[in-house]
């Protein structure tokens, strides 16, 4: 059953997740306004183990009245700072739909950032992309361009909040991340990020060294998709004034 991870579920899926709501509404009353695509997600998330799957959930939704009292989405005046850096764009789309979130962290300083709303800001940012993300589709992929980064840049603590906030509570959302113009200091950081990441996500992680950028994005996402700053036709959208809607 782990084999339909992505792909459109059978009849013993949908009745798994069907076992994960009942199992999940008994223990948090909320649960009863999350879709079934959304249950599906964290079922896969946990190899179809329901136990698992409903721990995973009940602690997500916790965590989501927390993270945005009152519901709906984080508020941009929350995350005005990171948003005015803009070290995140939204891109177009990748050759199966898949909606582009396009990452410059040489534009994060880690002295300037503050762990509390850093989180907010991923929050935001998961939200912008998975309120984009087309009707049949559930995930997202993301281009990490590294491009200028060095040690000021460097923040594991933040790197590890953000990839954490995402595998637990948006699961299955990540398609792919490419990393690219990736300098070889980067990855002494990587081998402290990557013990925090789960096996699943790790290998959505994909690095691109530079002479097989073009190829890989030709391969990935049609030319007028790719953003003009990797030599394509689409210019990225800053997110300082594109409020997301909620999309979990």
């Amino acid at each position: 059953m782990a084999g339909n991870r992505g792909g459109d579920a059978g009849e013993g899926e949908w009745l798994k997740v069907a076992e994960l709501r009942a199992m999940v509404e008994a223990q948090d009353p909320h649960a009863k306004e999350v879709d079934n695509l959304t249950l599906r997600r964290f079922l896969r998330a946990r190899d179809h183990n329901v136990e698992k799957a409903s721990a995973m959930l009940v602690k997500a939704l916790r965590w989501r009245r927390e993270a945005v009292p009152g519901g709906g989405s984080v508020p941009e005046e929350k995350v005005r700072r990171d948003l005015d850096d803009e070290k995140v764009y939204m891109g177009g789309a990748d050759r199966t739909g898949r909606p582009i979130l396009l990452a410059f962290p040489a534009k994060h300083f880690s002295a300037k950032r503050d762990m509390a709303q850093f989180k907010s800001y991923c929050v935001y940012l998961l939200d912008s992309i998975c309120a984009r993300i087309p009707r049949g589709q559930e995930k997202f992929v993301c281009i990490v361009d590294l491009k200028g980064w060095g040690y000021s840049n460097c923040d594991i603590r933040a790197y590890i909040a953000a990839i954490e906030i995402m595998q637990s509570y948006y699961p299955e959302r990540l398609g792919k991340a490419l990393m690219i113009h990736v300098p070889y200091m980067f990855m002494k950081a990587w081998k402290m990020i990557y013990p925090f990441i789960d096996n699943v996500t790790r290998d959505k992680f994909v690095f691109v060294d530079d002479k097989s950028l073009q190829e890989v994005l030709h391969q990935e996402i049609d030319e007028s998709q790719i953003p003009d700053t990797l030599g394509g036709k689409l210019a990225p959208v800053s997110l300082k004034n594109n409020a997301p809607s909620l999309a979990a």
